[in-house]
């Protein structure tokens, strides 16, 4: 298994609408909203790399999100 968190920057007015849309994807365990440079933090359990690949991919398709940061752990 491999864990990993996934940081998120958004639209801000898209906010609430990402956090759940997120929540819905397979994989994730744990997602909620942040205080910084970051907007929400996602945190997801994969198989392999290339299903983290897979989550990431649905995650930047979903509209409103500005950018994200994939931090798998080691």
């Amino acid at each position: 298994m491999l864990d990993a968190c996934i940081l998120l920057k958004v639209v801000p007015t898209k906010a609430s609408l990402i956090l759940s849309t997120v929540r819905k994807i397979c994989g994730v365990r744990k997602a909620y909203f942040t205080y910084g440079r970051f907007d929400l933090a996602v945190f997801v359990e994969a198989q392999d790399y290339k299903q983290l690949r897979e989550i990431t991919t649905q995650i930047n398709g979903i509209e409103g999100i500005r950018s994200t940061e994939t931090l798998p752990e080691a």
